[in-house]
């Protein structure tokens, strides 16, 4: 039987970032979404993804859930199969990146989540899809059905994020990296650094990507992702 495959959805976005991969997957194997709305650092979300996870399963995170699965890949190891990891850095967080995200937080506790929302979601980069204003207007609508105290836990978060990079260089499980060349939050750089860190990883580049690829290009991400999760567990 397939691994459960648990996704782990971005900063602002809730399970709807993944309804294309929902409906792709949901037929073949058990599909479960994590939450990254319940806490203010990495490690808590990662436990509480690790509480309602099954034994074994596959991790798919993007963004800031990218970043709390390979903090469930540091506390389980033997628990996860493989991992994809999209639109996301094994980077810690600059501390003058740190610092600007405090008047978007004061903006929010202000009552203009969706103004601070939006212009994060510019500032991430959105590929130049026919369907582009509709990508837009999805995450704002997570942003705001999330709430203002969530946009404030995961800024923490994100903040505060540890440094994974120890965990990645030992990682045993095959990973699949993606990311979209248009992404202007965590560029194709980053993606090769963090490629390169895992020693059975693979790199995936979507021309025309932006930083929300499972909305943006969810067929090529369906495609690439079944072909990583269907593949033999064989380590190089």
């Amino acid at each position: 039987m397939a691994d459960t495959i648990v996704f782990l959805p971005d900063f602002l976005c809730d399970a709807r970032a993944f309804w294309p991969q929902i409906m792709h997957f949901s037929a073949s194997r058990a599909v479960q979404i994590g939450s990254m709305a319940h806490a203010d650092s990495v490690g808590a979300l990662a436990q509480r993804v690790l509480d309602g996870a099954p034994k074994r399963f596959a991790l798919c995170g993007v963004g800031l859930g990218g970043m709390v699965a390979m903090e469930v890949l540091n506390r389980a190891p033997d628990r996860v199969s493989r991992m994809a990891l999209i639109s996301t850095t094994a980077l810690t967080e600059p501390p003058h990146v740190a610092a600007d995200r405090e008047p978007g937080i004061i903006g929010v506790r202000n009552g203009r989540l969706i103004e601070v929302a939006k212009a994060q979601i510019e500032a991430a980069g959105v590929g130049e899809v026919g369907h582009r204003a509709e990508v837009i207007d999805l995450v704002l609508d997570m942003a705001e059905a999330l709430g203002p105290d969530a946009f404030v836990r995961q800024s923490r978060a994100l903040q505060r994020r540890p440094d994974p990079q120890r965990v990645l260089r030992k990682a045993k499980q095959p990973v699949l990296v993606m990311c979209g060349d248009e992404d202007q939050l965590y560029g194709v750089k980053r993606h090769e650094f963090l490629a390169e860190l895992i020693p059975n990883a693979e790199l995936k580049v979507i021309a025309g990507g932006g930083h929300y690829l499972t909305l943006e290009h969810p067929t090529s991400v369906n495609h690439a992702l079944k072909g990583f999760l269907d593949a033999p567990l064989v380590l190089r």
